[in-house]
């Protein structure tokens, strides 16, 4: 049996203590050398950020090791555990330290790490508050986490729309540069710029520069042929009928509303048409169909039918009405082709090429032979020589993927192994991601530079799409210098595997500009790092980002069904309770974005006071309360 000292400790006990404090005291001494092996990494850092460039490396030492069996140990004697030691790496450990010496009876000594800092476990918070404060502008005391909307284009129409969108908890304006253009994005900020006036408050503009996105090309048009089809029941009944407006070939309009199709006729066939008139025709299967005018307008007619039927160019169409002598007939006028498609299987084999051809599906002889791969071009050519045999590909944010089974300077051959059991649709201007190739492109392109001097005149934030290394934070900080605007935030969007494993660095040379933050943009960065994997990486960048005291963006897909259907999943309601850890959350365009907003801001002030950031904040419980 062991001992029992004066301390009420036994001997096993004083033992484990004294084992943990040499641990710890040597774990504190190995991170403290390796700060010192990395210290002429912050001879650039802008003096605002020289203790969290700091701290960062302190962390980045700490999860060098393996300490969960020492975390385990820690939690026994009800210490710290060093699981929240992110914003405050030394001072946590240290404090530790004091306390397992203090029960021994022993002094703690002190490093020599800890004698040149004077960061403390408050400083780590203050830090990064003040840091989100100067990026997202300042927190509201009911809820800390701000919330940032993607712009619509009609945002720049219709005033009521942002004025809608802060009134409802909108912090943040992000104008996507990828779509647009200045004329549009100049009349968001002033249609922002009246919501403030008008209701008080504040809100910051973001802006994202595009980035080098890699897309498919072109593809071959497809037929001239619109296939209507109304709405049927389980049995086969039309319920809706689908809805077809009518306009003049002569003077076009476009459709009041949403419609099955549209078509241009002859003004004088139109002139003839009275409501409930019928109008026959034979449409592309030689199908006798019947439409009905339901609505006349001065700009053309709605009709409806009631079966579905193939229209293309051409088609003849006639007023069924025995009034007129002879029939009045009308042919519908050429119309766009149906958008060009790669139809895609498992294991077919599809080329790439750096040609700018359009792209096509197989081509087989009589006999069934391939004469003619699918094919598809890529919007960046020079990517396609810098691919490898071996490495993976991925089309359209991660629905297609397949494996590079042959590369050549201008062309590569992919082999399809992941797609629909039904086959997969490949379009054009759909994402191409090569998580496994190291490319060497421009982190800037010429459309970005142009938009740069709009951003650096209006925007209170730029955003870098695709940053990937070093060299592509300090390019952009050069471009801003060249326009004198040293002091306009910025923030790096992580979405590629490079980008997250070279995040450490990219944030060192971030903490050299006055003001900087991290988007996760999960999109593009679910397919470079896998489906599986993503919930561990976005733990990762927030866990390295929070030790930098950068502030995060928590982005893409966040209430996604309640912003374009209206009603939210169980799962994404369960996902913007995780992005509360972050310290902004954007939420995309949708038809019905404003209730999205609404939801958000309640979901955070609800988890506000049971989480900050990964610690849970323990208030009361009417749960707890046992009733009698």
């Amino acid at each position: 049996m062991s001992e029992i000292s004066n301390s009420g400790l036994t001997s096993t006990q004083i033992e484990e203590i004294g084992d943990l404090l040499e641990i710890l005291v040597k774990l504190r001494d190995t991170i403290g050398r390796d700060a010192d092996y990395h210290k002429n990494q912050l001879d650039d850092i802008d003096p605002s950020y020289v203790g969290s460039a700091r701290n960062l490396l302190h962390y980045l030492s700490l999860r060098q090791h393996d300490i969960r069996p020492l975390q385990q140990r820690l939690s026994f004697l009800g210490l710290s555990s060093l699981g929240r030691a992110e914003s405050c790496v030394l001072p946590t450990l240290n404090a530790v330290i004091r306390v397992l010496a203090a029960i021994l009876g022993q002094q703690a000594l002190v490093s020599a790490e800890e004698r040149e800092t004077t960061l403390s476990i408050e400083d780590g918070y203050t830090f990064l508050n003040k840091h989100a404060d100067q990026l997202l502008g300042m927190a509201q005391s009911e809820r800390t986490v701000r919330i940032m909307v993607t712009m619509p284009t009609e945002a720049a129409h219709d005033p009521a729309i942002i004025h809608q969108l802060m009134a409802k908890g909108m912090d943040c304006m992000r104008i996507n540069c990828a779509h647009d253009s200045p004329e549009i994005w100049q009349a968001m900020v002033g249609n922002l710029r009246t919501a403030e006036q008008s209701l008080g408050q504040k809100c910051r503009i973001f802006m994202d520069l595009r980035g080098p996105k890699i897309r498919t090309g072109d593809i071959e048009p497809g037929p001239k042929v619109i296939h209507i089809r109304p709405k049927r029941d389980d049995y086969g009944i039309t319920v809706i009928p689908a809805r077809i407006w009518l306009t003049s070939s002569e003077n076009p309009s476009p459709a009041p509303e949403d419609c099955a199709a549209q078509f241009r006729v002859s003004e004088s066939f139109l002139k003839c048409l009275n409501r409930c008139d019928e109008i026959t025709l034979t449409d592309a299967r030689k199908r006798s169909r019947k439409w009905t005018v339901v609505e006349i307008t001065e700009s053309g007619c709605f009709v409806e039918s009631i079966k579905a039927c193939y229209i293309k160019p051409g088609t003849a169409i006639q007023l069924k009405n025995g009034r007129q002598t002879p029939r009045v007939r009308t042919e519908i006028q050429d119309f766009p082709p149906q958008e060009g498609i790669l139809r895609l299987n498992k294991d077919d084999m599809v080329l790439v090429t750096s040609d700018p051809v359009q792209g096509h599906n197989e081509k087989r002889d009589t006999a069934g032979n391939i004469i003619k791969p699918a094919t598809i071009s890529c919007t960046m050519p020079d990517v396609v020589s810098q691919v490898r045999t071996g490495e993976t590909i991925w089309f359209d944010d991660g629905k297609i993927g397949g494996v590079i089974e042959k590369a050549e300077p201008e062309q590569f051959w992919v082999r399809i192994k992941h797609a629909r059991p039904e086959g997969s649709k490949l379009r054009s201007a759909k994402g191409i991601n090569l998580p496994d190739s190291q490319l060497n492109i421009a982190a800037l392109t010429e459309e970005d530079l142009r938009n740069l001097s709009f951003i650096a005149e209006h925007a209170d934030v730029v955003e870098m799409s695709f940053a990937n290394s070093v060299s592509d934070v300090q390019l952009l900080q050069e471009q801003l210098k060249r326009l004198n605007v040293e002091n306009l935030p910025i923030v790096l969007k992580v979405e590629t595997r490079k980008g997250f494993e070279n995040l450490p660095r990219m944030l060192l040379a971030a903490m050299s500009w006055p003001c900087s933050g991290v988007m996760i943009a999960r999109g593009d960065l679910a397919v470079e790092c896998g489906y599986e994997r993503l919930a561990e990486v976005q733990e990762e960048i927030l866990s390295v980002c929070e030790a930098a005291h950068v502030p995060v963006i928590w982005a893409t897909q966040v209430l996604e069904n309640l912003a374009r259907k209206g009603v939210p999943s169980r799962a994404e309601i369960s996902d913007a309770v995780m992005a509360h850890r972050a310290e902004c959350v954007m939420l995309n365009k949708g038809p019905h974005i404003a209730e999205a907003v609404e939801a958000l801001d309640n979901i955070l002030k609800r988890m506000q006071s049971h989480q900050k950031k990964r610690r849970p904040m323990l208030r009361e419980l009417k749960l707890a309360h046992l009733t009698t």
